[in-house]
């Protein structure tokens, strides 16, 4: 029953990577063509939403943790992930009339404020229902395995890899067919088909309600609410706590039998304090992973990249497949994903088990060992990625195509495939080895709160990378070209690959200090 409960959930989170990539892969055509943003101006909104998306489950978490639990949490989320996803297809229609207007100058018309109110609403309720959504299912999936069973223990290292290969597998189809489809076809059809995927998703996971394991926490009131009792009940003992007796009645004397009341009410205290003591371990069991949470930012930061710039990079590219194919140039992001589905089987198969051989350990590698391995993976995708477009912005002012932006710069897209390949081999070691690492070293009661941390990383690091995007272009573009200039062709991408690269070394300076510092919670985390 435990296999087929993890099938479902499987099921369940494919399901809504589908539906959250099948909106957030070809976002920057849509902002820049149908809504007609520029791209500066895309990106920074795509980052900042983004960035929201993985802040949003620290309070999904704690919501789940303290007060819904996990199974009401999931329910209540893929409800809102379904409604915000129907708006979201039905905003295309009220856009779709400007697509056949033209104004003066030629240009189509600009949707009205209220039609793009009312598609950032839409996209806005997607990122809560994700908020709510992400760190439950895979928290409620690893419930399913007995911490106290060493066989289930042992599987749960494996689950996490296994959990991602399904993930990105459902995420390349995704990217190659809704982007295809959206390109092609409609956008109302492309924002429509995740909306009915996640309604079977939902169905999925109602069907299994009798086999999951349900994690129960050991206290009847929440997180929150005891953390804020603890801290009431500490601030009034400080204010009456009474004075300690006078020096002379310390010293001399056998010292006088305490009242019962008095004795009662000390027993009660101290039960108060190893309380306290309890959420305060808990505090700092949680805090003592901010340095490598904070060190791991630029990481997020690169990886934003992957779904923006990219993106309209490939769109200048020579992208024909035959005769007759265009290649979307959101579906290169499918690279990504194929390595991933790729490497994750020769990762647990075979790396694990020499590596195992070598170091003791039975993951083969530390969990820290593994992030940072990604993170030199996602330095030298950067440093590929500048190259790549030194190339192209030099292969369009030979073409004569530096004020022609709209005509294919003679450069096969293929030339954009190792980056995002290379970026692909860094999510199997950093994404999945963060997954595991703020799964495993959190208290046990926070596993939501522990992945949520995990996800807050990405989201983070979009908020740094939309503010990044916005101050650079303000300030290139008051010098003349803009780094990220509507033209590609006469932009500078280039140069802010470059200076992610050279942010990338330095925060990979940063978490080699505190990984090698970091003491793990027990010996048999080192896995």
């Amino acid at each position: 029953m435990r296999t087929f409960g993890l099938c479902l959930f499987a099921a369940v989170e494919i399901a809504e990577r589908f539906s959250f990539y099948g909106v957030s892969a070809n976002l920057i055509t849509y902002l820049t063509g149908p809504l007609g943003e520029g791209n500066a101006a895309a990106a920074a909104a795509i980052n900042a939403w983004n960035g929201v998306s993985q802040v949003l489950p620290l309070l999904g978490a704690a919501l789940a943790d303290s007060w819904l639990g996990r199974y009401r949490t999931i329910l209540l989320a893929s409800l809102l992930y379904i409604l915000g996803l129907g708006m979201l297809s039905f905003s295309t229609l009220l856009s779709s009339g400007s697509d056949q207007c033209t104004s003066s100058s030629g240009k189509p018309c600009r949707p009205s404020t209220l039609q793009v109110a009312f598609f950032y609403v839409s996209l806005y309720m997607v990122a809560v229902a994700q908020g709510g959504h992400k760190p439950c299912v895979q928290a409620f999936g690893a419930d399913q395995f007995d911490p106290t069973d060493p066989e289930e223990s042992v599987s749960r290292s494996s689950f996490f890899n296994w959990w991602y290969f399904g993930m990105c597998a459902g995420t390349a189809v995704t990217l190659v067919l809704l982007s295809y489809i959206q390109d092609n076809i409609g956008w109302g059809l492309g924002f429509g088909i995740p909306c009915v995927v996640m309604s079977c998703a939902l169905a999925v996971f109602l069907f299994g309600t009798r086999t999951y394991r349900y994690y129960v926490s050991g206290s009847k009131k929440g997180m929150l609410s005891r953390a804020a009792e603890a801290l009431a009940e500490w601030q009034s003992r400080r204010k009456t706590s009474p004075l300690p007796p006078p020096a002379s009645q310390e010293c001399h004397g056998p010292a006088t039998p305490a009242p019962r009341e008095f004795s009662t009410r000390v027993d009660e205290d101290e039960q108060e304090v190893v309380r306290d003591g309890s959420l305060v371990e808990q505090a700092k069991d949680v805090v003592r992973l901010f340095p490598i949470w904070a060190t791991c930012l630029i990481y997020a930061v690169a990886f934003a990249q992957s779904s923006t710039f990219f993106t309209k990079q490939a769109a200048t590219l020579d992208r024909r497949v035959g005769d007759r194919l265009n290649v979307p140039p959101a579906a290169l992001q499918s690279f990504i994903s194929i390595t991933i589905v790729v490497f994750i089987p020769i990762y647990d198969r075979i790396i694990v088990p020499l590596a195992r051989r070598y170091s003791g350990v039975p993951s083969g590698i530390t969990m820290l060992q593994r992030i940072g391995t990604g993170m030199v993976l996602s330095l030298v995708s950067m440093v590929v990625a500048a190259l790549v477009e030194s190339r192209r912005l030099a292969v369009a002012r030979d073409a004569g195509l530096v004020d022609k932006p709209s005509v294919p710069v003679p450069m096969s897209l293929w030339w954009m495939v190792p980056q995002y390949v290379l970026f692909g081999a860094a999510d199997v070691f950093t994404m999945v080895g963060l997954q595991e690492f703020f799964y495993d070293q959190v208290p046990d009661k926070l596993r939501s709160l522990g992945l949520a941390l995990y996800l807050s990383i990405f989201g983070v690091g979009s908020f740094i990378s939309s503010a990044l995007v916005s101050g650079i272009n303000q300030v290139t573009a008051a010098r003349g070209d803009s780094w990220f200039s509507n033209n590609l062709n006469r932009a500078h991408l280039d140069y802010f690959y470059w200076l992610l690269a050279a942010l990338s070394a330095l925060e990979l300076l940063a978490y080699g200090y505190f990984s090698v510092t970091f003491k793990y919670k027990n010996k048999g985390a080192l896995r």
